[in-house]
This record gives structure tokens, C-alpha cells and sequence, in this order.
């Protein structure tokens, strides 16, 4: 099937960007504590920290995590100060983090990327996380060689790196501007859990160019592809507006946001297979409501299954709305 997109250069994608968010290289822009199924079978509380950093050199199309990004790498003990920092705020003890066993540090880009969290940044920071039983990261799989073994020597725990897997539609991959092919994830996948290295990865629901039956099939095949590779965990992401690129494609009729009748039918059909943990993004929810009648009892029916892994018992819309707008 071939795609009607418009080709997008890097200077075109970077000219079509609103301004980013001011932030201070020495605070994380966000963190908070959220409840997860985890790896070993039960639902417990995460630490997620958004840490500020330099910003991704990819430049995907569908990206917004650029808008809290710096334009340079983070001086001199920048990144250790944010996790202490955000620790501090919320209460948990790096040391005996016995209530919050897991965190995640997302950094909007790469983990391992040098330009973004410099080496001995790095290393001072798996000395203060080495006593969480779980720790996420996000990287890129130009970016996953022989650094990821060398953090996770400096964790007691297991360490888990996310990669954006986006989609295997062989078009649309590359038109994404990933730089990534489904060959160099399979590998990037292999090296990692060669080393005991756990792997989540990131899936889209509806990139631009597909309708939504065709969003559904693809987001399936990509989630099933995953698995195959060897990936433990699923995280399904709605593709929404707001980069710039994708609002200029959403004007033109090119890109449509997904529905939460397709989300909660890819989680379905994702956490059927029982090949690992499968979720969805539920930020900012309400954009993909439909329907008055049943689109909150929908993501009320996404978040438990998120939560519990198990496939509950379906919403009866009262007007048979079908997913259709009102």
C-alpha cells in the first residue's frame, strides 16, 4: 500500500516548529510517582522523571518531545542534580526505595547519546539509581552498543531500556525520519537482552497517511513484530497534534488523531496475544473522545486493563455510537 505523504526535509520540519519551553538544565521539567503492572506480575508504584537535556539529533516527524529540550549539552553535574532533586520532592530515599521500587528516566531523546547525558554524568547517576529494582530508559538504536552494558554493571537492579519501535509499515518508517530500519531494532534488541538487558519499546496508533482500520492493523503487527524481537513491554502511543509538522498534515487531511474505540481495541487485541506487558498512553485522553454517552467509561475501561493486564468486559455505548463523533 502505498502512502500519499508529503516528503519533509529536517530544515522544513524544524522551520514549522512553535517555540520551545524555557527550562533550567538543573531541574527535571517533570516528575511524578504513577502506578504500573510490572514485570514481576503486580501492580506498583514508579518514579518518572522528565529529565532536561539536549535535544535528540533525529528529528522524527511525529516528535513533540523537542519542546522541552535544550539546544546544548547540560553543564557540569546538571544531571545528577535533577534526579536528587526530584527524589527529594517526592519523598523517596535512592538508598532504600522500598514504596517506589522502580523509576524511569526519560530524557526526551537518548540515554546513552554523550551530547545529551554526558559519560561521567551518567556513571555518578547509575551510582545514585543502583538500588532501584527496575530501571527504565530511552534510547535509540544508533545508541545502543557497549555504554548500555556499562550502566547496567552499575545497577543492583534490572535495567530496562525503552526504544521507539513507532511502526513496521515499510513506508512509513522511513518517511518518519527515525533513521532506524526494523532490521537495526531487531539488533539493537538482540545486543540488549544478550546482556540481560530488559527492552520496552514505543508503537503508534495511527501515524499520518492511514485510515483508521489501516492504524489499528498496523499498531497490531507492530505490537506482534515487538514481541518477536524479543521485547518484554509494549507502550502504545496515540499519535496527537502539536509539533507543527503534524498539524499542517492534520489541516491538509492528511493526518487524523485516532478514536478511543481504537485504542481500547489495540490494547484488546495486544494483551490477547500474552506474549508480554502491552499499554497505552492515556495523556491527555479526552482528545480522542468520540462520544458523550461512553468515551469516559472507555478510558476508564483502558486504565484498569492497563493496570491489571487483563482483558475486563466491554462498554455498551447507550446510543450504539460506534466510535462515530457527535
Amino acid at each position: 500500500m502505498a502512502i500519499d505523504l508529503p516528503e519533509i526535509s529536517t530544515d522544513q520540519l524544524l522551520n514549522m516548529r512553535p517555540s520551545r519551553n524555557d527550562l533550567d538544565p538543573f531541574r527535571p521539567y517533570h516528575f511524578l510517582v504513577e502506578q504500573e503492572f510490572s514485570a514481576h506480575g503486580s501492580l506498583g508504584n514508579v518514579a518518572t522523571l522528565f529529565l532536561t537535556n539536549r535535544e535528540c539529533p533525529f528529528h522524527c516527524v511525529m516528535c513533540d518531545l523537542w519542546k522541552n529540550t535544550l539546544t546544548s549539552t547540560v553543564p557540569d553535574s546538571a544531571i545528577p542534580t535533577q534526579v536528587l532533586y526530584a527524589l527529594q520532592e517526592l519523598e523517596i530515599d535512592p538508598m532504600a526505595p522500598m514504596s517506589v521500587p522502580d523509576i524511569k528516566l526519560y530524557n526526551s531523546g537518548n540515554f546513552f547519546d554523550t551530547r545529551a547525558i554526558p559519560k561521567d554524568q551518567r556513571t555518578e547517576l547509575g551510582q545514585i539509581v543502583s538500588r532501584f529494582r527496575t530501571v527504565v530508559v530511552e534510547n535509540h538504536p544508533a545508541f545502543c552498543d557497549e555504554q548500555c552494558a556499562e550502566f547496567n554493571n552499575l545497577l543492583d537492579g534490572q535495567l530496562e531500556v525503552a526504544i521507539g519501535l513507532e511502526t513496521i509499515h515499510p513506508d512509513i518508517l522511513p518517511w518518519l525520519n527515525k533513521q532506524m530500519t526494523i532490521e537495526s531494532f531487531r539488533e539493537a534488541v538482540e545486543r540488549l537482552t544478550s546482556s540481560g538487558i530488559r527492552v520496552r519499546t514505543f508503537i503508534l496508533l495511527r501515524p499520518p497517511g492511514l485510515t483508521e482500520a489501516e492504524g489499528i492493523h498496523w499498531a497490531v503487527r507492530s505490537i506482534e513484530f515487538a514481541f518477536d524481537c524479543g521485547v518484554e513491554c509494549c507502550s502504545i502511543v496515540p499519535v496527537r497534534s502539536g509539533n507543527g509538522a503534524l498539524d499542517q498534515l492534520q489541516e491538509t487531511g492528511k493526518f487524523a488523531t485516532t478514536t478511543i474505540n481504537s485504542m481500547e481495541e489495540v490494547l484488546e487485541r495486544g494483551l490477547e496475544l500474552k506474549r508480554g506487558r502491552v499499554f497505552i498512553d492515556l495523556w491527555d485522553v479526552e482528545q480522542f473522545y468520540r462520544c458523550k454517552s461512553c468515551s469516559e467509561q472507555r478510558a476508564a475501561r483502558i486504565h484498569q486493563m492497563n493496570t491489571t493486564q487483563t482483558v475486563t468486559n466491554p462498554v455498551v455505548c447507550q446510543i450504539n455510537c460506534a466510535g462515530r463523533s457527535e
